[in-house]
């Protein structure tokens, strides 16, 4: 019955890729996005490919600030700003290199192109098409990849596959699965979401909660890595954690006598006067063949400097 109106949504995205008028900015847009709605690991991929541009020139963070008042263009400022006006991704990019939050990508771009900015690191926009992109990465959950096949609100997708592929320079599996991709002539990655200090719950009872994407993704990532989930809770993506939510769950890790642990994404949504007790765990995204990425980010790196 929401066949109908998931082609509609398809047909929209078509629609605006040919009557956008896209801005090209002087610096060089890499674009991570999906097909999907959440879940993939973007933003992991879009932090681990800024580090390994880091070294070729100056890197700016552009996202839209999903779940934050600000509609920008405006600097993130970890000191300053909450979840509430960035939105939870943005707070986790501006740890790592200066981030921008703008609706309009293009009025975003123009304000990176003040800040100095040789490389643009689009967290999601793939189907945004007011910039011109240098290159667009598709980051496909392994596991679940594009569920029934059908677009929003019928199914997963923000637009069908063939079309979504065809604009891609390359295709990242994250976790495990062999999803069914189409012929894709272009490089496909594999990567895999990993803790970053793994001794922080090795071996210890621990409750997890987490409301990103797909929560279970974090629960089983505990799990491989050792940790004895004694428990957890699933919450929506970019949930906005109530007082009492919170003094429920330390009430159950309490009683329970075991750590709390969410992702560093659910972490920033916390107000940091209710963060006592609960232990944020850092990843990253461990590629299988990290040379085929470095590969990838030398051809940007190229046309960069054919730009100049």
């Amino acid at each position: 019955m929401l066949a109908p109106l998931g082609a509609v949504y398809g047909i929209s995205v078509g629609w605006r890729a040919t009557r956008t008028r896209p801005y090209r900015p002087r610096a060089r847009v890499q674009c991570i996005g999906n097909l999907t709605a959440g879940g993939t690991g973007k933003t992991p991929v879009a932090i681990t490919i800024a580090g390994r541009l880091a070294h070729r020139g100056k890197v700016v963070f552009l996202t839209r600030g999903y779940g934050g008042r600000f509609t920008g263009p405006v600097v993130v400022d970890c000191r300053r700003h909450s979840a509430a006006d960035t939105g939870d991704e943005a707070l986790l990019l501006a740890r790592h290199a200066t981030t921008i939050v703008a609706r309009n990508r293009g009025a975003g771009a123009q304000l990176a192109d003040r800040l100095g900015a040789e490389f643009i690191v689009m967290d999601d926009g793939f189907q945004n098409f007011q910039i011109v992109k240098d290159m667009a990465i598709v980051v496909v959950d392994a596991a679940t990849g594009f569920g029934n096949g059908k677009v929003i609100p019928a199914g997963p997708l923000r637009e069908p596959v063939h079309s979504g592929l065809n604009r891609a320079d390359a295709v990242i599996l994250t976790g495990d699965g062999s999803p069914e991709l189409p012929p894709f002539p272009r490089p496909i990655l594999r990567a895999n979401l990993v803790p970053q200090s793994p001794e922080l719950f090795r071996g210890k009872k621990v409750l997890a909660f987490a409301g990103i994407g797909r929560p279970q993704k974090f629960f089983d990532m505990l799990t491989r890595h050792g940790a004895e989930l004694q428990g957890n809770a699933a919450f929506p993506d970019h949930h906005p954690y109530s007082a009492g939510e919170l003094e429920a769950l330390a009430l159950r890790a309490q009683s329970a006598n075991t750590l709390l642990v969410t992702t560093e994404k659910d972490y920033v949504r916390i107000p940091p006067d209710s963060r006592h007790g609960i232990e944020p765990i850092p990843v990253r995204m461990q590629f299988e063949d990290a040379s085929k990425l470095d590969s990838l980010l030398d051809r940007l790196g190229e046309s960069l400097i054919d730009a100049v």
